[in-house]
């Protein structure tokens, strides 16, 4: 069996471009898809999302088809670091826990480390209003490390949450209120390609490795793991695998549950030992059991992954169709007649209008229009977005098998569509950034987004989408919202939400207009046809509506496999299950 170490040098160049919405039409059709490293912390935004210098602009006839939708917007205030800083109290934690080397409670260290990325967490960090700091940060370099913390929380009765990139959508970072102290373990340290079997192609990584260092380890050795969600640039392989990530190109090499072979968790009732087997039917599937455990379990320290060759050639390109139904269809029979393709997402006709005006100028919206318009298309159009991975003639196969289906059902292509899809695949992991833009245009914006059969896309996209638009109604507000289907399987698809409304008169208001909406998404969701969350995961959020999909009994039979390896319940408590 032949076996390759990595270089342990650490790639922690920053990325210095400023991205530009209306620019992005320009680039070429060679345009690399990936940032080129990750991002170091004290490069990252404190109260926001991704690398200080990198911003993405909004054209100014997409923000005005937003406020056409919603009204006129207003900016609300935000403090600066400083005076979040003075209000972050001394930590509680043992005076043992406070003097180890790997152990920090530095005010802004804290601070970093108190919330993710979720819409109340935008509203804390720009409010000043965090609640609750952890007491301490510790960052382990080894699996003993791991350990001796979590025996010192046992020891010293303190909670400990686990941390990887701290992209967490739905609240799986944020420490509770309560009497006993609390220890955020950051894995940021455990970032190495530790070992990689090109006989059985299985990489061990350290758990805290972010996705484009992912990527540039294995590329060293012309490997790929292949793993791309929208957090890729900051997100870990621990964070993906403990929430059930999906990537934009799990068509093609699949969601997080096919690339995990197994590896090292670190529980409060010892190491459990996850074998890399390809398969087994001995009893209960321990890998699938740890996926999705959202730090309640222990914390994962080192990961097998399994990876492939380089592919010879990658493409995106893009197709517009006469309707959301035509689309539909070509999605459902592709995937069904096995085409081999890596991606597939197609947009309902509200998000295809406001790509086309959020991602250009004036003159190349009304160019692009112009064509499709003269092609037979009219409002009622979807964009189709899809891509390969592979051996040039593998891809020119499955382009042929699918182009034949686009045909069918009235599809337009062309020069033009194909550069979009080389422009959608040079800033695709740049759209987060669009919420910092316009946030500073009083413009609120989050998604949300499940998994069902594709009988039931079309009720399910619509219950969503009027139960988003009507949640403000009482306030005389409007919402909008547009909706495409970004992973598709088999038996069915997912549906990712995307919705914007108006800032309220200050942060504590504007919080509970978010609320009202969270709570109809999720009810709209919580119906027994579709899943609370497809890639996102559960967090504080979405536990409270965990029981419509999982029965109660599936509930307490969770609740006593966690309670096995966490008996008193100090690992990220509050999370995935309510107390």
């Amino acid at each position: 069996m032949s076996k390759t170490k990595s270089p342990t040098t650490k790639d922690t160049s920053p990325e210095s471009e400023t991205i530009s919405t209306t620019d992005d039409m320009d680039l070429i059709a060679t345009s690399k898809s990936q940032p080129p490293s990750n991002t170091p912390i004290e490069q990252t935004r404190w109260n926001g999302w991704g690398n200080v210098n990198i911003n993405k602009k909004v054209s100014p006839h997409g923000a005005k088809l937003i406020k056409s939708h919603i009204g006129k917007t207003k900016k609300l205030k935000s403090v600066s670091l400083q005076q979040v800083l003075k209000t972050v109290p001394k930590s509680r934690l043992p005076v043992a826990v406070i003097e180890m080397a790997i152990v920090s409670t530095d005010s802004e260290v804290r601070l970093r480390h108190a919330r993710g990325q979720s819409f109340p967490d935008w509203i804390a960090m720009h409010s000043g209003d965090f609640e609750v700091f952890p007491d301490g940060v510790a960052f382990p370099e080894s699996t003993s490390d791991v350990e001796q913390l979590l025996t010192l929380a046992q020891e010293h009765d303190f909670i400990v949450i686990p941390f990887g990139g701290g992209t967490s959508v739905a609240g799986h970072i944020n420490p509770q209120q309560g009497t006993r102290p609390v220890l955020t373990i950051a894995m940021s340290q455990m970032d190495q390609l530790l070992d990689l079997d090109t006989d059985s192609q299985i990489a061990t990584f350290g758990a805290g490795t972010q996705g484009p260092t992912v990527e540039a380890q294995l590329d060293e050795h012309g490997y790929r793991l292949g793993h791309y969600p929208q957090s890729w640039e900051l997100s870990t392989l621990g964070g993906w695998i403990a929430a059930r990530s999906s990537g934009q190109q799990s068509l093609g090499y699949g969601r997080i549950e096919q690339m995990f072979a197994g590896g090292t968790l670190v529980t409060p009732q010892g190491i459990l030992n996850i074998v890399d087997i390809p398969a087994s039917s001995a009893g209960p599937d321990l890998r699938e059991m740890m996926m999705g455990s959202e730090g309640r379990a222990g914390i994962f320290t080192e990961v097998k992954m399994r990876v492939q060759p380089q592919p010879e050639q990658e493409l995106f390109k893009v197709a517009f169709l006469p309707n959301w139904e035509a689309g539909k269809e070509v999605l459902r029979q592709a995937v069904q007649s096995n085409i081999k393709l890596s991606m597939l997402r197609l947009s309902n006709a509200i998000e295809t209008d406001a790509h086309l005006h959020l991602g250009t100028s004036p003159s190349q919206f009304l160019a692009i229009s112009t064509y499709l318009k003269a092609r037979g298309l009219d409002a009622d159009k979807v964009m189709l977005t899809y891509g390969v991975s592979g051996d040039k003639a593998q891809n020119k196969l499955a382009l042929t098998q699918f182009n034949k289906q686009l045909k069918q059902y009235g599809s337009v292509t062309g020069k033009i569509t194909d550069i979009m899809g080389s422009v959608w695949a040079h800033g695709r992991f740049k759209f987060p950034y669009l919420r910092g833009t316009l946030w500073e245009r009083g413009i609120m914006v989050d998604t949300f987004e499940t998994a069902t059969n594709w009988r039931n896309i079309d009720e399910q996209m619509q219950q969503m989408q009027t139960a988003v638009q009507n949640a403000l109604a009482d306030e005389g507000e409007a919402v909008m919202a547009f909706t495409h289907i970004s992973h598709v399987y088999k038996q069915g698809a997912s549906l990712y939400t995307t919705y914007f409304f108006r800032a309220a008169k200050d942060h504590a208001a504007t919080l509970r207009r978010w609320q009202k909406i969270k709570r109809a998404a999720c009810l709209s969701v919580a119906n027994g046809k579709a899943t609370i969350s497809h890639q996102h995961g559960v967090g504080h959020d979405h536990a409270p509506y965990l029981a419509a999909e999982k029965g109660q009994l599936g509930i307490q039979v969770t609740r006593d496999m966690l309670k096995s390896l966490d008996p008193e319940q100090r690992m990220n408590p509050g999370v995935l299950l309510e107390e």
